[in-house]
């Protein structure tokens, strides 16, 4: 018998096992589908008999209960509604905070809690912000200046059926970069003048740097004449300074003129009286309430007495000499 008429039995054996090979391939192939089709459709049967559903979730509001010339502090609040028959846990918190796509402050908060069944929960979101980081990062940012900010929120919950989803939020707003305002006593008018009680009163100056207007209804201070210190008072009323803007406010003060010494007559000419002046500012701002503080080193001011005490009661003479 001629080799072409040998019989394949070899051959046949391998084309055989390798048919056998592909069908258990298909096989387990369409066995694995139609199990997960199965899981897929009693999941939906479960959903649709239990009432399983995706949780939402809105930003209902932004506050900046602190702020002051080193900080802000801001608090999201999130509103959160489970409309699952069970309580679903929230995972991390995820949050950005940004200024014209620049990033300011990111942060995670992990195991933030739990939202009850058929229920709602606001999540309360603290962050901080400091000034000098964002300053020393971005020197076009100046003191005294309002930024736009975005605020990115991903909320990641862990619902059944579901499985684990991420709820993505934001909010836009605008926040401060407070500055300092300046201050100056202009001049000191004398009411009623003693040696060993007068009644004066504080003129000052108040320039307000910022580029928000100032609601001013407190003010705490201590003043020095020629290093001698006078005390301080409680503004009598309140008043608005305008963005950039400069307010003057009269002060009364009480003090003894005894006390200081030669200094006194140095005064008494008008030469002019060295002053310092430390304290603090209780405003009104768009942004919310805060205490800014007012610091004067090295100024001059000057003396005026009335004229039944003997001075010249004439404001329109104030040019220093």
């Amino acid at each position: 018998m001629g080799s072409s008429d040998k019989p394949e039995v070899v051959e046949r054996g391998v084309k055989d096992k390798g048919h056998r090979e592909d069908d258990k391939e298909d096989g387990k192939c369409g066995f694995i589908e139609k199990v997960k089709d199965f899981i897929h459709d009693i999941g939906e049967k479960i959903e649709e008999a239990i009432g399983f559903g995706k949780p939402t979730a809105d930003v209902t509001g932004i506050h900046i209960p602190s702020i002051n010339l080193k900080k802000a502090d801001i608090v999201v609040d999130v509103l959160i509604k489970n409309p699952n028959p069970i309580p679903i846990p929230l995972i991390d918190i995820n949050y950005l905070i940004e200024s014209d796509g620049r990033k300011l402050l990111s942060g995670l908060i992990p195991d933030a809690g739990t939202i009850h069944a058929h229920g709602e929960e606001t999540v309360k979101i603290p962050v901080t912000l400091i000034y000098d980081d964002i300053k020393n990062t971005y020197d076009d940012i100046k003191p005294g200046s309002i930024i736009p900010y975005r605020i990115k929120v991903d909320l990641i919950v862990d619902v059944p059926v579901f499985g684990r989803l991420t709820l993505p939020l934001q909010k836009t707003g605008e926040i401060p970069i407070p500055y300092k305002p300046d201050i100056d006593v202009e001049k000191i008018h004398f009411e009623r003048f003693s040696w060993e009680e007068s009644v004066a009163v504080l003129h000052l100056k108040l320039e307000n740097k910022n580029d928000f207007e100032l609601g001013l209804n407190g003010l705490d201070y201590e003043v020095w004449l020629s290093e001698v210190s006078i005390g301080g008072a409680e503004l009598e009323k309140s008043t608005k300074i305008d963005k950039n803007g400069i307010s003057r406010m009269e002060i009364p003060i009480t003090f003894r003129p005894k006390d200081f010494g030669s200094a006194l007559w140095d005064m008494i000419r008008g030469k002019g009286t060295g002053y310092s002046m430390k304290g603090h500012i209780h405003v009104d701002t768009p942004f919310g309430p805060m205490k800014l503080p007012i610091n004067k080193e090295g100024g001059k001011t000057r003396l005026k007495k009335n004229r039944e005490d003997g001075g010249d009661d004439d404001d329109d003479d104030d040019d220093e000499d």
